[in-house]
């Protein structure tokens, strides 16, 4: 298997030359590949007979708040003629559009859509760019890492009403701070409980 993944990245490499970066690591050949490149790279991939990547599998994105590109995205592609996974990944700032690739894998419609309404990752072309699994209403992206738990409204059915109710989080108790480790990870404390009687 790794002969052929090698084999699939010194050909990428010799046909794209410095517009990507292959890597391979357990398993599996990652692409990086700049962000104005990364839709005339997917079609490749979908056209060119060494690798017919015909199926998207999946498009995900990862947050790094802390990187002036904050975020990743994640495309996954599988060629049902040989048997080959692929992931290409490219990195989109906060105030960046990613195009969209639904032209190319109409799969990826929804795809988009959720990583929109989970991340806020705007994509440019994109036929119908609206949220899919939050509410029309909803503030905030929720995989952010800034995104509170609590969220910053409830939605419950009033009766009196007789309709939903948006609401802001009232939290019936302040934060509580759990610490986790437990005393066989070598905690240099005693936990409330555990203390010896003196004999």
């Amino acid at each position: 298997m790794s002969e052929k993944l090698n084999d699939l990245a010194a050909h990428l490499t010799a046909r794209h030359g410095d517009k990507i970066t292959a890597s391979i690591a357990f398993g599996e050949l990652t692409l990086w590949v700049a962000l104005d490149q990364a839709c005339a790279l997917i079609a490749d991939l979908k056209d060119d007979p060494a690798c017919r990547l015909n199926m998207l599998v999946d498009i995900t994105a990862v947050d790094h708040p802390d990187h002036p590109e904050r975020f990743e995205i994640v495309y996954m592609f599988l060629s049902m003629y040989t048997n080959s996974r692929l992931r290409v990944k490219t990195r989109v700032g906060e105030e960046e559009m990613v195009p969209s690739i639904n032209e190319v894998h109409p799969s990826a419609n929804w795809l988009e859509r959720e990583i929109f309404d989970m991340f806020g990752v705007i994509f440019s072309g994109h036929p119908d760019l609206r949220r899919i699994l939050t509410d029309y209403g909803f503030r905030g992206h929720p995989l952010r890492k800034d995104f509170p738990t609590t969220g910053f409204t409830e939605v419950r059915y009033d009766e009196v009403q007789k309709r939903v109710v948006y609401e802001p989080v009232k939290l019936t108790q302040e934060y509580r701070q759990f610490d986790f480790m437990s005393p066989w990870e070598g905690a240099q404390y005693i936990l409330p409980g555990d203390e010896k009687k003196a004999g």
